[in-house]
């Protein structure tokens, strides 16, 4: 049984991994960490935790071996519309960080999981099925760092042994913690809108589909491909990853197909694309191929928009036959 630790805890991957991790191997096994402290009901506080920051390398290498540490799920990033505003933190953050965990896993023999994301695509991707492999060619400062450290973990793997992997993370739909800055952010936005009765403006156009996978689904994947033989994987850093390919209004229209079930007054959704992040979406592939994910470590999403749409709206509600299932 391993010893884990989590940066970026606090965050809508971090929010639910926690739980899942601390599930699987023990609430004492399993050390959150962040740069900000957690509220008493944040999942991140049912066990240990520590102020951590991925930029203090002599911190992070001290806590991993200080702790016994044999894992690395490093989740800190800047997303990717906060990145087109600060465009140097960005990189600063999202390389230097993952270089200090490469550093420490390749110092104590730790494995990592370092997520890439739907960003790496371009203009230049196709838009329906990108590849598993094709060309990487971003135009968002997020995409070129997820570039990038894809890049550095072939490079920790091929130089040094280090056991790395990762997944291409379409946008993620949760429940559980508030979005951090993405372009797919509208979609939890929108849900949570009509679960307090009150209309959305979307900052994307009605029209615009980008993959998406319910969160429950991208833990599962997570761990899924964690637990899978490192022989078995052909991009053990880089796997696509597919759950359903929406666009805004087809996301409102089925929220309004299930009002009913929670007593929620009708949904009115009006659209002001965000020149940002529309400039963004417009740049990523509306759906992606994941056949090799399937393959490799038999990987299947279990949600579609039908059933993750009652979950949310359940667990928004706080509906009591609902709510978010972890890992399932």
């Amino acid at each position: 049984m391993p010893r884990v630790l989590i940066t970026g805890a606090l965050g809508q991957v971090g929010t639910e991994l926690t739980l899942a991790l601390r599930e699987r191997y023990g609430v004492s096994e399993v050390l959150a960490t962040d740069i900000r402290t957690p509220s008493p009901d944040h999942p991140a506080a049912s066990g240990p935790f520590k102020l951590l920051d991925g930029l203090d390398a002599a911190g992070l290498l001290s806590t991993v071996q200080e702790q016994g540490i044999q894992e690395i799920y490093h989740l800190a990033a800047l997303l990717s519309a906060v990145a087109e505003a600060k465009p140097a933190l960005a990189w600063h953050l999202n390389m230097q960080s993952l270089i200090n965990v490469l550093d420490t896993a390749h110092a104590c023999q730790c494995r990592v999981f370092a997520p890439s994301s739907i960003a790496v695509f371009g203009p230049d991707t196709p838009r329906n099925l990108a590849p598993q492999l094709t060309s990487l060619r971003p135009t968002s400062m997020y995409g070129v760092t997820k570039v990038a450290g894809e890049l550095l973990c072939d490079d920790y793997a091929r130089r040094y042994g280090v056991d790395v992997r990762g997944l291409r993370y379409p946008g993620l739909i949760s429940a559980s913690a508030p979005p951090g800055g993405g372009t797919t952010d509208y979609s939890v936005q929108m849900y949570h809108a009509a679960a307090r009765g009150e209309p959305y403006t979307c900052f994307l156009s009605s029209n615009t589909a980008l993959e998406m996978l319910f969160m429950p689904d991208a833990v599962r994947a997570t761990l899924d491909l964690m637990d899978a033989p490192r022989e078995s994987l052909r991009y053990p850093n880089a796997y696509n990853l597919a759950g359903m390919s929406l666009t805004p209004a087809a996301i409102a229209a089925e929220i309004r197909r299930q009002l009913h079930r929670f007593d929620l007054p009708h949904f009115e959704v009006e659209y002001a694309p965000d020149p940002v992040r529309q400039a963004i979406a417009d740049g990523w592939p509306s759906s992606i191929d994941d056949a090799a994910a399937r393959q490799d470590w038999h990987w299947r999403p279990a949600y579609d928009l039908r059933r993750m749409t009652g979950e949310m709206l359940s667990a928004l509600t706080h509906h009591p036959t609902g709510g978010i299932i972890h890992g399932t």
